[in-house]
């Protein structure tokens, strides 16, 4: 859950807050009059394009759901590079 802040409490410390968000990898909700935003880190939301990026692909998606429903101890600890 992140921490909500208006607005107005959020706009004369956005630099505070951008620092926040990058040291703690939690998101901080700004609530508007009429809308919210999410505040995230860089890292974060490049790791979040890059996931829906890979879940976009059919094959991508598919392995990661067989690979979460296999039991570790089936899992191999070699890698075929």
């Amino acid at each position: 859950m992140s921490t909500l802040i208006s607005l107005a409490e959020a706009q004369p410390k956005l630099q505070e807050l951008i620092d926040e968000v990058s040291i703690s990898r939690e998101p901080i909700t700004i609530t508007g009059k009429t809308h919210n935003a999410i505040l995230v880190s860089e890292e974060i939301w490049q790791g979040i394009q890059e996931t829906i990026y890979l879940l976009s692909i059919p094959e991508v998606g598919e392995s990661i759901k067989v690979g979460l429903l296999t039991p570790v101890s089936e899992c191999s600890e070699e890698l075929d590079w």
